[in-house]
């Protein structure tokens, strides 16, 4: 592999490290106060509710980013209220695409462990003065980590090799496409060696993923 071939494959690395970053960034953000309120509370529409959050999981990733289109595109549903802003082309775009099909990823393992949190301790908790934000912050949290970290992990890794949807909503964009476009890109240029040295990265930096999702999986059992 070249230098310039080296280069490429190290831009699109970074450039989809910065997505997963970001995208499982905003994924515990929204993720996690939802396991906990799906885990802990009943309510009508909640399965309906959790449907929509793990529908991604069995959804074509094609189909995820032509819903991102049809509501944030430049004639979506939400473009008269965005002032002609479009997330296509943009970083944002493929963030948010990677972020919907990250949740799921994030979670499950996150309400699992949740769930996992003994309700005798928060009541402890309740009963010495807790209010809800130090109850989740303080106790629930600390308790169900390892699970969080398990999502986390996953989320990252789901991002990370993102292709469908960003594809959709991110396009081919000569010299600014994340690893797993490149391999897409180059197959169709026919540029063997450099998808080859895409994929063997990709794959790397996944069995890394699935060492840590084993580590912290190892550490819930403990």
């Amino acid at each position: 592999m070249s230098g310039a071939e080296a280069g490429d494959v190290w831009s699109a690395l970074l450039l989809s490290v910065r997505i997963a970053a970001a995208a499982t960034a905003v994924t515990a953000v929204v993720g996690v106060p939802l396991a906990y309120a799906l885990a802990r509370r009943r309510f009508v529409g909640r399965s309906l509710l959790e449907g929509f959050v793990l529908m991604p999981m069995v959804l074509p990733p094609t189909v995820v980013g032509y819903a991102i289109l049809t509501v944030f595109g430049a004639r979506g549903w939400l473009a008269p209220w965005l002032g002609g802003y479009s997330v296509v082309f943009r970083f944002e775009g493929a963030v948010l695409a990677a972020t919907v099909v990250a949740l799921p990823m994030l979670y499950l393992p996150a309400k699992a462990g949740f769930a996992s949190v003994e309700r005798e301790v928060e009541d402890v908790a309740r009963l010495l003065g807790a209010g809800r934000w130090y109850l989740f912050r303080r106790v629930s949290v600390p308790l169900a980590r390892r699970g969080l970290a398990s999502g986390v992990v996953l989320a990252f890794a789901r991002a990370l090799g993102e292709f469908g949807a960003t594809v959709m909503v991110f396009g081919l964009q000569p010299g600014r496409v994340t690893l797993p476009i490149s391999v897409y890109a180059d197959y169709e240029q026919g540029d063997l060696a450099h998808a080859t040295a895409a994929v063997a990265v990709l794959s790397a930096a996944s069995l890394a993923m699935i060492l840590l999702f084993n580590a912290t999986a190892a550490g819930r059992q403990e």
